[in-house]
């Protein structure tokens, strides 16, 4: 496996291994008018589609790391939009989490149903500090698989490039001529001197 690809199967199994996580942990804090303890909103809860992207990720990376050459660059770039979608589907939820995306965490543990209601119930949606590592994270998986992307587009066209000089070098010399005699070989001159 050249370094390209391993970097590219490396940095797809980070953000798969990381979205994984970021389901389970939380994302939001529900600050309740009814002077309750705080509600966890959860990264599945907030996102539902955030476990089936990372496992798609993960499932990418691993067929990345088999895939042949014809396969690499598709896997590469479907794995790359799905850290994308992960990067701006969390986007939200970290600058400003709307109500929809704590509403069924909500519903769930007050029962309550609707936006009146449930926008009567919040007084603030807080996101957490994992929320902004996890899209850190993902934000830097998409820079280095962008990277990693181009620099092995570039080694490519390089070596392509370098076997077509190449090529047309040795087409310029054209062909060895061929020897037709020992004196053509020694310039004239017989290091075994005169024949008797």
């Amino acid at each position: 496996m050249n370094r390209a690809r391993m970097y590219a199967v490396l940095g797809f199994l980070l953000a798969g291994g990381v979205g994984i996580i970021s389901s389970t942990q939380t994302w939001i804090t529900v600050h309740r008018s009814d002077a309750a303890a705080p509600l966890l909103v959860s990264g599945a809860e907030a996102m539902p589609l955030l476990a089936p992207l990372s496992l798609a990720v993960l499932a990418l990376g691993g067929a990345l790391s088999i895939a042949g050459r014809a396969l690499r660059y598709l896997f590469a770039v479907i794995g790359l939009g799905a850290v994308v979608a992960l990067v701006t589907g969390t986007l939200p939820l970290v600058s400003s989490p709307p109500l929809a995306s704590a509403a069924p965490a909500l519903t769930k543990a007050t029962g309550l149903s609707g936006d009146k209601a449930l926008g009567a119930m919040v007084t603030d949606l807080e996101p957490s500090g994992w929320s902004v590592a996890a899209l850190c994270a993902w934000v830097v998986v998409a820079l280095a698989s962008l990277f990693v992307l181009a620099t092995a587009h570039r080694w490519k066209a390089g070596t392509r490039r370098y076997d077509q000089l190449s090529e047309a070098r040795h087409a310029d010399a054209g062909p060895l001529d061929a020897v037709d005699s020992w004196d053509d070989l020694s310039h004239g001159t017989d290091p075994t001197g005169p024949s008797r």
